[in-house]
């Protein structure tokens, strides 16, 4: 597997850098809820990834190290399934 995938439980494809996902799950200490959308831009392996939440404007607002059971991956288009 290529380290910069990793598996996201349930129907969801695996997340990669530069994907948009969302918190499945609140993170108190960084001030996130779940449900706040951010961009994977770092893999720190481990099953664990960098993600840069932005508000409208495009300016950083949090900056977290997320396990990869706590993300899920967005779509933006259809997806085919097998």
């Amino acid at each position: 597997m290529s380290s910069d995938l990793q598996h996201i439980p349930g129907p969801t494809r695996r997340v990669r850098l530069l994907d948009v996902v969302a918190l499945n799950e609140d993170l108190l200490d960084d001030g996130l809820l779940c449900g706040h959308v951010g961009t994977v831009v770092e893999d720190l392996g481990g099953g664990v990834f960098e993600v840069e939440f932005s508000d409208d404007q495009g300016r950083c607002y949090a900056l977290a190290a997320v396990p990869a059971t706590s993300l899920m991956a967005l779509h933006h288009r259809p997806v085919q399934t097998i």
